[in-house]
């Protein structure tokens, strides 16, 4: 089984619900940069992320209706 352990600046964590995203970025030692619920749309995500694009990783937490959010991060990287 081979891990991936490479390292990033950002690493974000997104709590998906229905209605809205709960958004954690912190920078490789830490440090929180943004903590904050927004409403569940693409636009929204990526005004939050447009500083950090390039950089950072993101992992999403959901049961459901996560589809949407793996295709913008592909669509944005």
């Amino acid at each position: 089984m081979n891990f991936y352990n490479n390292t990033h600046p950002y690493y974000c964590g997104i709590d998906l619900h229905a209605r809205t995203l709960y958004v954690c970025i912190i920078d490789q030692d830490g440090n929180t940069c943004v903590h904050k619920e927004i409403s569940a749309n693409p636009n929204e995500l990526q005004q939050l992320l447009e500083p950090y694009i390039g950089n950072i990783v993101v992992g999403v937490e959901c049961m459901h209706c996560w589809y949407w959010v793996a295709d913008f991060c592909d669509d944005i990287k």
